[in-house]
């Protein structure tokens, strides 16, 4: 007999920790048990982020294949120790694995995510579901995003016209109404946390203060607002292979001499802006915010000033603001599982809905 004890693993574009958590799952509910933030080293992440704009050999990214799959099996083993679980009781893990590029276009799309799935079940005796993008790209679809089916199966009960939005490094967003959609509207922390590191040598802009010390630039604003990506109509998704510190440098050239903390808060106005913007001429009533960048004050602050609806942190409707997304990767396996397809071709474009991932052990 099924347990439906389903571990969801998750390591986002802004690699500030590996969220794990426990769902007990069914056809009409997805209820969080426990969860635990596993923190990220930091030697890793400085290597990915180096991969992301130089270039790497074949050798390295193995090597950091392999490296990933012991940090996420690392991550669950201390997970299932602390909450004195049994590994036998859980039905699979689904694992997101940590995106290192993101290129569902061109003539030949792909997505690729890496930490070893036969290192975890090595490691665990717990079957892994993994690699959940390639199926829909090969359906001629983005790939991404892809919380905005587990937005619709966890908001079902809530009629009004909802949307949710997740901001993670990058930020994304669901409409929930009378059809599903949603796309990635762009970057969310990941130029925050990357410039705040380099003038203060801090991993974040603890509520935004350094943000708020600064003014915004009207110029260098509506110069990132007018990025080609911004643009484009959806379906589209991105990530740290577009928006990173290339991008960045490219746009300051022409504004040397700005005070630093005035491109914290005009970075800052990027995020609620183009959030706000992907709002404008919407029906939306409620506005859901979920991920690490709910807990940047300034910036939620920001977020409701220009938004104008009402705004809620999903915590404050029963569902955990932090652990959204590994829930939704834990929901995910449970659909592979039972061989159920997801329905998001609405969302990324493909030709149709997909039965997505692979089962490994």
């Amino acid at each position: 007999m099924s347990s439906n004890l389903y571990i969801g693993v998750m390591s986002g574009t802004s690699l500030d920790g590996v969220d794990v958590c426990l769902c007990r799952i069914d056809e009409k509910s997805c209820a969080l048990l426990c969860s635990l933030e596993y923190p990220f080293d930091e030697t890793l992440k400085e290597e990915i982020l180096y991969l992301l704009s130089n270039q790497t050999t074949l050798e390295i990214i193995g090597i950091l294949h392999t490296k990933l799959g012991y940090l996420f099996a690392d991550a669950i083993k201390v997970f299932l120790k602390e909450n004195k679980l049994d590994a036998s009781t859980i039905e699979a893990i689904g694992l997101h694995g940590q995106t290192l590029w993101h290129q569902p276009f061109g003539n030949f799309p792909f997505s690729m995510q890496l930490g070893c799935p036969n290192i975890l079940v090595a490691q665990t005796n717990i079957q892994v579901v993994t690699d959940f993008r390639s199926m829909d790209i090969a359906n001629g679809g983005q790939g991404a995003p892809f919380v905005p089916a587990f937005h619709q199966f966890i908001f079902s009960s809530l009629k009004q016209n909802i949307a949710v939005l997740n901001i993670g490094g990058m930020a994304n967003i669901t409409f929930l109404g009378d059809k599903l959609n949603g796309w990635d509207i762009g970057v969310g922390n990941a130029l925050l946390d990357y410039w705040v590191s380099t003038c203060k040598n801090t991993s974040y802009d603890k509520d935004g203060y350094f943000a708020l010390s600064g003014t915004i630039n009207e110029e260098l604003l509506e110069k990132f607002l007018s990025d080609s990506y911004f643009k484009k109509l959806p379906p589209k998704s991105t990530g740290r292979e577009y928006f990173n510190a290339t991008w960045l440098a490219n746009h300051l050239p022409s504004f040397q001499s700005i005070k630093d903390e005035d491109i914290q808060r005009t970075l800052l106005e990027l995020t609620a802006q183009s959030i706000s913007n992907t709002l404008k001429n919407t029906d939306v009533e409620m506005l859901i915010v979920c991920g690490g960048g709910t807990k940047n004050k300034f910036l939620m602050q920001r977020i409701s000033e220009l938004c104008l609806i009402d705004v809620k942190i999903s915590n404050n409707l029963g569902v955990s603001s932090d652990f959204m997304e590994s829930m939704a990767f834990a929901w995910l396996a449970y659909m592979r599982i039972q061989a159920k397809e997801v329905n998001l071709s609405c969302v990324t474009g493909a030709n149709k809905n997909s039965i997505l991932g692979g089962i490994y052990g």
